[in-house]
């Protein structure tokens, strides 16, 4: 058998493998190859698409920049690196792999898709139209992978095309769901949905995702199906209308919030400092700035896209060591359950910008807030923290928060966009697994029992 025969053959066996779920064994194959050929397209691609389902981003770059350093005329490979560029907010970079995509093919939607969000993210809304256009007119009904045995659980999930959607590949196992994906703001309202068993409505962000989601609620006339998270309760949990529903809970210190224009805002003498600036529906600390005084504003306001801006106030969240803590819990079918601790010297604290991975101190921290949450958290936030899953109603979603000095939630946000990434492969995150596992099988048996209804 000549060596190109051998690796075709060892290219089958490991889409073999990804077909049937064995994923570790399908690395082993993909790498197989990799070790004979390093500059084999189909492997490495396919290995990033294996490594990107399974929560190893890092890996999943690092096959995807080969697949593009090594065949540059691919525009499937520049297009998967540019669309994880975006999600670690390289906007610049992945708009020039966007474009080379779009000219080795003018027509490719995937890269207009891409275009599209990353025009939109930098705010540039004039540019971003006509690829929006482009990449979805026509494309707004897609089936994803599916490899279980049998009929799989017919999922249909209901998203938006410009982003603010509920991070779902964790827990939708495309080995028991046979999931199809309709951007509502694209999808003609009079043609027939896919076949399904339950609705999950994955559009989450009420603060930038509103015509979406009214597009959501005509389609969702046309079904008889269980719908999870219905728009009609994502709708109402934008952070300023958050903010004032919930802050009359008992145990829950909520802040003020106000949304006011980019003019109203250079003129009003009712400020009080600091306060936190940020534009809807950015996530991760994306354009989210402290202000520290009137010096600073005009500085700040400038840097942050649109015309309407979320003014609010700052709650201290540091402890006694001088160090903020920001507590994630979800909610999933009315439950509770811890997913991480982050802790940092930045009064802006995101898990993957804070001081865990190295102080063994804090991931201690952490460990004993996963292992017995009412113990660490007290008996008050844990009544807040129940009274706010009772009011939000939604059947997956999660509470962003700090603790008071009397014991209260001191809430930062509450909503159906909350992500739960698995850690890395990392032995020292070995003590984040159970929890993570749990809540992940918490949501898939939530759409699972919704489904048999």
């Amino acid at each position: 058998m000549s060596e190109s025969d051998d690796i075709a053959e060892t290219l089958a066996r490991a889409r073999s493998l990804v077909a049937k779920g064995e994923d570790e064994s399908a690395k082993a194959q993909y790498i197989a190859i990799l070790g004979r050929d390093p500059t084999h397209f189909a492997a490495l691609n396919e290995l990033g698409a294996l490594a990107y389902a399974s929560g190893h981003r890092s890996a999943a770059r690092t096959a995807y920049a080969q697949a593009v350093q090594c065949h540059p005329r691919e525009k499937v490979a520049r297009v998967n690196l540019a669309n994880l560029l975006i999600e670690d907010g390289e906007l610049d970079a992945a708009l020039a792999h966007y474009r080379v995509a779009l000219d080795i093919d003018p027509d490719f939607a995937p890269a207009h898709q891409g275009m599209a969000r990353a025009l939109s993210e930098l705010g540039d809304e004039e540019a971003a139209a006509p690829h929006w256009r482009k990449g979805f007119t026509g494309h707004a009904i897609v089936a994803k992978r599916y490899r279980g045995v049998g009929k799989g659980v017919a999922v249909l999930l209901l998203v938006s095309a410009r982003g603010g959607n509920i991070p779902t590949e964790q827990w939708l196992d495309d080995r028991i769901f046979a999931v199809t994906a309709l951007y509502a703001d694209y999808h003609d309202t009079t043609q027939p949905l896919p076949s399904h068993d339950v609705v999950l409505n994955a559009i989450g962000d009420a603060d930038f995702c509103g015509p979406a989601l009214a597009r959501a609620k005509e389609i969702l006339v046309r079904t008889k199906a269980p719908v999870v998270n219905s728009p009609n309760l994502v709708e109402v949990t934008g952070r300023a209308a958050n903010a004032k529903r919930l802050a009359s809970i008992d145990g829950v210190i909520a802040p003020a919030i106000d949304v006011l224009s980019k003019s109203a805002i250079s003129i009003a003498d009712d400020l009080r400092f600091p306060f936190l600036l940020r534009a809807p529906g950015f996530h991760t600390g994306q354009h989210f700035y402290r202000v520290e005084d009137r010096d600073g504003l005009a500085a700040i306001v400038a840097r942050l896209p649109g015309n309407d801006f979320l003014v609010i106030q700052y709650l201290d969240a540091r402890g006694a060591d001088g160090r903020a803590r920001k507590y994630r819990v979800m909610i999933v079918d009315g439950a509770l359950y811890p997913l991480h601790l982050a802790i940092s010297d930045d009064w802006k604290v995101h898990y993957f910008t804070s001081a865990m991975a190295g102080d063994a101190a804090h991931r201690r921290e952490e460990q004993l807030f996963l292992d017995d949450m009412p113990a660490v958290l007290g008996a008050r936030a844990m009544k807040g923290l129940t009274e706010i899953g009772r009011v939000l109603g939604l059947d997956y979603g999660g509470v962003d928060f700090g603790i008071g000095p009397d014991g209260s939630v001191l809430l930062f946000e509450a909503n159906a966009t909350m992500v739960i990434n698995p850690p890395d492969p990392d032995p020292i995150w070995d003590y984040r697994r159970p929890a993570i596992a749990r809540v992940l099988h918490a949501a898939r048996h939530m759409v699972l029992a919704r489904a048999k209804r």
